[in-house]
């Protein structure tokens, strides 16, 4: 744009009958032109709203700039486990006392990575209205068998499995167990079925009332807070723990995880006895190795609901 707008300069300088003179002083003032050109445009860069200018966005301290891409800071401390917020900052600051103080974060620093087998329970019959009568259909219970072998098989050194309570998925942990003998069974409320939080979108058809969302949501996020966390510091080995639950709240949990939006869950299907993995290393870091992974089914052995 600026070099025609030159040219066109000099074609009507030449038109007129200016000697070279005038020619070369139209060159030293296409040049400043441009020059100035050049500057107005930096300062109109520098002059454009950041992201933490947008009205539509009044609180972005979060949000970082990459390029064009614009991301959100990991929190590091999720867990409220990261070692340095465990030790106490000496209030004088020495050589011997900041000595201490690495030391003592030192030993809290956690060496191990937690393996977290999350497994949605299998078909059920969920016409019926009491948890008791919710028990596994005959598909659901030959899901848990085949998830079963799929854990024997993938040889894992398994730390402990626990279930949620309901009926479901009590029964689908029971028959998965009994490919893995002498593996710890534990139950727990925790990890009952419920409403975690408002999802976003809402849903056209599930709308639990408003109280169960304020019941449920304070329970499953506890859930996360019990089981989601970097190994302590005295854990000598990696761990692997299978949790078999609900698939409302292994979405909850996945977002909750990556530290996406938890009102995304609903987004999320689960497969019967599909299989989410995840791996939270020392530093707290959350890796997702698969999330509602039924490739261990036949294709006419996958359901949902």
């Amino acid at each position: 744009m600026v070099w025609k707008t030159f040219q066109r300069l000099g074609r009507f300088v030449q038109s007129r009958q200016v000697g070279i003179i005038t020619t070369s002083a139209t060159v030293v003032v296409g040049l400043v032109l441009y020059e100035r050109l050049k500057q107005e445009r930096v300062v109109l860069a520098d002059s454009r709203p950041s992201l933490s200018d947008s009205p539509r966005n009044p609180d972005l301290s979060n949000y970082t700039l990459s390029g064009n891409k614009t991301g959100i800071r990991w929190d590091e401390n999720w867990d409220k486990r990261d070692p340095k917020s465990m030790v106490k900052p000496p209030k004088v600051e020495t050589e011997e006392s900041l000595k201490g103080y690495d030391e003592e974060v030192k030993k809290k620093t956690p060496k191990a990575t937690r393996h977290l087998i999350l497994i949605r329970h299998g078909q059920y019959v969920d016409t019926a209205l009491i948890d008791e009568e919710r028990i596994l259909t005959a598909l659901g219970r030959e899901q848990a068998e085949i998830t079963g072998q799929r854990l024997r098989d993938l040889d894992l050194d398994y730390t402990r499995m626990v279930s949620s309570t309901m009926a479901r998925a009590v029964e689908t942990a029971d028959i998965i167990h009994k490919y893995l003998p002498g593996l710890q069974l534990d139950r727990d409320d925790i990890l009952r079925e419920g409403a975690p939080i408002k999802p976003e979108p809402y849903h056209s058809t599930w709308r639990p009332e408003v109280y169960q969302f304020h019941q449920d949501g304070a329970r499953i996020e506890a859930a996360f807070r019990k089981y989601f966390h970097r190994a302590d510091a005295e854990q000598k080995g990696d761990s692997v723990e299978i949790i078999v639950c609900h698939a409302n709240v292994i979405r909850y949990f996945a977002c909750r995880a990556l530290q996406f939006p938890p009102e995304a869950w609903l987004r999320i299907s689960l497969a019967h006895t599909s299989l989410s993995h995840f791996m939270i290393r020392p530093s707290g870091r959350v890796i997702l190795k698969s999330l509602g992974n039924s490739g261990h089914l036949p294709p006419t052995k996958v359901s949902y609901s």
